[in-house]
């Protein structure tokens, strides 16, 4: 009888905060540094178990997202380690048997969460103590309390002030390590040409390349912020992903271009969009500016989520790696000036490679395998 493979629980769901993408590149990393060795799943928690109505988060999300006042309140009044664990005391007896089923169904030998909302009701519903637990906090910067539980064995974080945020939420500093933004392996493997890339897509190889994305719903005011570079005449091209906003699509494609210029929907070669780009404009979430690292693209933020995404600006601008522009006239301005100074324009590509963290998901990868192989000592 062959023995049954060590095994992983993911722990995600579709809220935002690239909690989906971020477990994907965990699992491809595992897979490639350990072949054959772990077995891997992944749960969407609120989707697969929690209650009424909790069950329909990930499809009110979207609709959320478009009223920042009330999201940013909702993240302040929540945030604060006595008061998230509060609300949790309240939610307990309407969470606990979902919890417990979710274990149930799912008899793993290590737990990973990428979604600040599972950590506290799951650790408090752990059943048996060599279940390891391990936290991989998605949020670049600015993250909340709710990531941050004692009862982790381990907690994952992207950059130093997210550690910081997690000493002070009482975590000991042996439990916390500082690895990087996961990003899937395809982000990583640069083996095409700019000039061959853009040959591929139809581009113009002459022209300053200026991606411009929204975000997989084409938020942020991704088409406000495209008439203004199209009403400056600037001499670029222009590349648009309007992610699955089909109505957005339909716009931008009836609109006169002043200037060479792409509309595409949600695309898969994401990677290579980016090598063969100059200039990435995009809104401030964590996934998508550790992917521009890698690529070595000069990043303008032009809008961001309150709260989980306000540290990202900073981060980003204090670094030298880009621009924070929510006013389409500000933006447009950033693009002239670095049209008009290319040395500036390639010193910020240049701090952007430099805050690259290529191997994180990978280091992840070695980091849960040592949790696993602690899981399983404590077993035998």
């Amino acid at each position: 009888m062959m023995n049954k493979k060590p095994s992983i629980l993911f722990l995600f769901s579709d809220t935002g905060g690239g909690h989906r993408s971020a477990a994907e590149a965990i699992i491809e990393a595992i897979h490639l540094e350990f072949p054959g060795k772990f077995d891997t799943r992944m749960v969407d928690i609120f989707r697969q178990y929690a209650p009424l109505p909790l069950n329909y988060a990930p499809d009110i999300y979207p609709h959320l997202s478009r009223y920042p006042k009330m999201w940013k309140l909702g993240y302040e009044v929540s945030d604060g380690t006595r008061r998230i664990r509060a609300f949790y005391d309240v939610m307990w007896p309407y969470l606990r048997s979902a919890v417990h089923q979710l274990l149930k169904e799912n008899p793993v030998d290590l737990i990973v969460s990428v979604h600040q909302l599972v950590n506290i009701p799951l650790l408090r519903s752990r059943l048996h103590t060599n279940k390891r637990f391990v936290t991989v906090v998605t949020d670049l910067v600015s993250t909340h309390s709710a990531w941050y539980h004692p009862g982790a064995d381990l907690v994952i974080v992207p950059t130093i002030p997210a550690k910081e945020k997690a000493l002070k939420s009482g975590l000991p500093n042996d439990k916390v390590m500082v690895i990087g933004q996961p990003v899937a392996e395809k982000y990583i493997n640069r083996t095409h040409n700019k000039f061959d890339l853009r040959n591929r897509f139809g581009w113009d190889n002459n022209l300053l390349t200026v991606l411009l994305v929204g975000g997989g719903e084409g938020m942020g005011n991704l088409e406000k912020h495209a008439l203004a570079i199209n009403n400056s005449f600037l001499p670029i091209q222009l590349i648009i992903i309007a992610g699955r906003n089909q109505q957005l699509k339909s716009k931008l494609e009836n609109q006169h271009w002043n200037m060479p210029t792409k509309i595409y929907a949600f695309v898969k070669e994401m990677p290579e969009f980016m090598q063969a780009s100059d200039v990435l404009i995009t809104k401030a979430g964590p996934g998508t500016i550790s992917e521009a690292f890698i690529a070595g693209l000069p990043l303008i933020l032009y809008s961001k989520m309150p709260g989980q995404e306000d540290g990202n600006v900073g981060f980003v601008t204090n670094q030298g790696a880009g621009i924070w522009a929510p006013n389409p006239d500000q933006l447009v301005e950033c693009l002239k000036n670095w049209i008009n100074h290319p040395e500036e324009l390639k010193n910020v590509a240049s701090r952007s490679t430099q805050l690259a963290k290529p191997n994180a998901s990978r280091d992840i990868a070695k980091a849960l395998e040592k949790q696993l192989h602690i899981s399983i000592s404590n077993r035998i």
